[in-house]
C-alpha cells in the first residue's frame, strides 16, 4: 500500500454482529471500502485487502486459525470483541493483532487502527492496553531484571516506550513529544536493537516485563 492510497478492509463478522454499518464514511481519510465476509471466512484465503478486521464474541475460538493463515501471507489483523480479559488480549497481541474492546473505541479510532496495522503497528484500545499491562504485571520479571532492562534505554527512549505501550504509533508519539515521525522511527530502531526485540510487539512485552510470554 502506498501512503497516498486509502485502505481496503475486509470485515470478518457474523451477520448482524458488526456495530458500525456506516463505516467507513465517504470522507474517511484512511479507509476507502470495507468488504463483509461471514463465517467460516473461507474467502479470506484469497483476499487482497490491506487489513482484516475480525469481529467475534470469543477470539480464542475464532482468532488463532485465521491469524495463522493471514499472517503467513502478511495480512495484518485487528480483533474487535466484547471480551476484555487479560489472557485474551495478551494472546491476540502476541499473535501480532491489534485489539479493540467494544464500547472502548469509535469509528475514527477504528480507521486509525486499520492504518496502524497496515504499516506494521499493533494498535490497542485503552482498556485493551490496560489488560495487556495487567498481564505484563502478572508475568513480570524480577524488579532487578526490569531495572536493568529499562536502564538500557535513554530517557527519551523510555518516554517513547511508555507511549508505544499505550497503543500509539510513531506519528502520534512524535506529536506528543514534538518530534518528527522520522526521529521517532529512528529511536524505535535503536530501542529494538537494545532490547533485542523483533519489532514493536516484542519490544512492548519486554518493556512491560512480560518477557515470559514470548517463550512458547
Amino acid at each position: 500500500m502506498r501512503s497516498s492510497q486509502r485502505l481496503s478492509v475486509v470485515l470478518a463478522s457474523a451477520a448482524g454482529a458488526w456495530p458500525h454499518e456506516d463505516w467507513p464514511a465517504p470522507d474517511d481519510p484512511f479507509v476507502s471500502r470495507a468488504l463483509r465476509v461471514s463465517p467460516p471466512y473461507r474467502g479470506l484465503r484469497e483476499t487482497t485487502a490491506d487489513v482484516v478486521v475480525l469481529r467475534c464474541e470469543d477470539p480464542a475460538a475464532s482468532f488463532p486459525g485465521l491469524l495463522v493463515d493471514l499472517r503467513a501471507r502478511g495480512v495484518p489483523v485487528i480483533v474487535v470483541s466484547p471480551r476484555q480479559d487479560t489472557d485474551m488480549v495478551v494472546e491476540a497481541f502476541r499473535g501480532g493483532a491489534g485489539y479493540l474492546a467494544e464500547g472502548d473505541y469509535c469509528d475514527q479510532m477504528l480507521s486509525s487502527a486499520a492504518m496502524a496495522a497496515a504499516v506494521g503497528h499493533t494498535y490497542l484500545s485503552p482498556s485493551a492496553s490496560a489488560a495487556l499491562r495487567e498481564g505484563a504485571r502478572r508475568m513480570a520479571a524480577t524488579d532487578d531484571a526490569m531495572e536493568r532492562l529499562r536502564g538500557l534505554l535513554s530517557p527519551r527512549e523510555q518516554q517513547i516506550m511508555e507511549l508505544l505501550s499505550t497503543g500509539l504509533g510513531a506519528r502520534q508519539i512524535g506529536q506528543r513529544l514534538r518530534l518528527s515521525e522520522k526521529t521517532v522511527r529512528n529511536n524505535l530502531s535503536n530501542i529494538y536493537a537494545k532490547l533485542d526485540a523483533r519489532g514493536s510487539t516484542d519490544a512492548v512485552l519486554r518493556w512491560l516485563g512480560a518477557t515470559s510470554v514470548l517463550r512458547t
